[in-house]
């Protein structure tokens, strides 16, 4: 099983709009690489181009990038969901 190099964003206070959008794609990329990460699990590379430790590596990576370009690409909509939820909470914090 792959393990992703990432570290989950922390979703805590932002002050600003953009802030919020930010941390809301950044943990739809991790989400969607963690979700990416079993489908390349299983796949072998041909000899003589793949294998050994690095492959392993390497194909982590890719699959964190993936996930990353899905998301800044519009993703399934879970950055907005985070975007609006992050402004909410601070909203009702400050009232």
């Amino acid at each position: 099983m792959y393990q992703s190099a990432q570290i989950p964003p922390q979703i805590g206070r932002v002050d600003s709009v953009a802030k919020a959008r930010e941390v809301g794609e950044k943990f739809e990329a991790f989400f969607l690489g963690q979700m990416l990460q079993p489908m390349f699990a299983n796949i072998d590379p041909a000899p003589p181009f793949g294998g050994g430790a690095g492959d392993k590596i390497w194909k982590s990576m890719m699959v964190d990038e993936i996930g990353k370009s899905m998301a800044k690409s519009g993703g399934i909509g879970l950055a907005d969901t985070i975007q609006r939820e992050i402004l909410r909470m601070q909203e009702v914090q400050n009232q």
